[in-house]
């Protein structure tokens, strides 16, 4: 198989050579790929000396900016995505790549720890695979691991979906999912990465809540929009009960409240018709 390898780095100087020269090690057939999204330090430089492609942006861009670059510039049959801070291990390659030839279009690395992530974003990560989970019918073990193998061509056909930010393992193994391809995940066992991370708590944080509801709205909208539009709907019954045996009377609040449940209800059936739209093949 044709293979491309593609790692999006940015500021990842003291880790990149040493990664890159292990790839093309263990992979010299392979296209490897550096995606540099407007690093302040020598990544660039190093990925090439080391026998890396390299694409710069001229300026920070994001991880899924990256990503999107290396998947139009890459010739690859299929391709590797890897976090080019150390974290993963290129051995796991080959784990990855099995399963493909078995007949998956994509295949995750499930991180079994993450020792190295606070108690809040652990807690975000297990609160993310069970929502997904939820969403699928299908146990999501990682939603947010970089570390992947993906058919190209059926992966280019969803990079006008995925965002510049670091949210893109979560949109693109919820359109693989959504689109009815076959996923796997196996486990993998991640190093102590070098230099600092870019997740920024306090600003990533605020992204936390329009990934859940962007996760929804990707997969089925009617699964979110329903269970908070029955909500209203007993909502508006409890009251109205309370109010007409303890006064004899209707009240406005309830009325409200069940013309803004039959408004939820019917956005999410509108949503859930755009959304099968999008996976539409011309």
């Amino acid at each position: 198989m044709k293979l491309s390898i593609i790692l999006p780095a940015k500021n990842e100087a003291a880790s990149i050579g040493p990664l890159v020269g292990e790839l093309k090690s263990h992979y010299p057939q392979a296209e490897l790929i550096v995606v540099n999204d407007g690093s302040e330090d020598a990544t660039a430089e190093l990925a090439e000396q080391a026998g890396a492609r390299v694409i710069s942006h001229p300026y920070p861009k994001g991880n899924g900016a990256a990503i999107k670059s290396g998947a139009r510039f890459c010739s690859g049959e299929f391709i590797v995505f890897m976090d080019a801070d150390g974290q993963h291990q290129p051995s796991d390659v080959d784990r990855l790549l099995q399963e493909i030839r078995a007949g998956y279009d994509l295949v995750v690395g499930a991180r079994t720890s993450d020792d190295q992530a606070s108690k809040a974003r652990n807690f975000a990560n297990r609160f993310y695979n069970r929502l997904s989970s939820w969403m699928v019918g299908h146990t999501i073990e990682d939603l947010t691991s970089g570390m992947r193998a993906v058919r190209a061509s059926l992966f280019k056909e969803f990079l006008y979906l995925l965002p510049n930010g670091f949210s893109y393992p979560t949109t693109s193994t919820m359109v693989f999912f959504r689109a009815g391809h076959s996923v796997k995940y196996i486990p993998i066992e991640v190093k102590q990465r070098q230099g600092k991370s870019h997740i920024n708590l306090f600003r990533d944080g605020t992204r936390f809540f329009l990934i859940i509801f962007k996760v929804a709205s990707l997969y089925s909208p009617l699964k979110i929009f329903f269970p908070a539009s029955f909500a209203l709907f007993v909502l508006a019954t409890g009251w109205y009960i309370y109010k007409f045996t303890a006064f004899n009377s209707f009240p406005q609040m309830s009325a409200l409240l069940y013309s803004t449940s039959v408004v939820v209800f019917l956005m999410g059936l509108l949503s859930e018709q755009i959304t099968s739209l999008m996976y539409k093949k011309d």
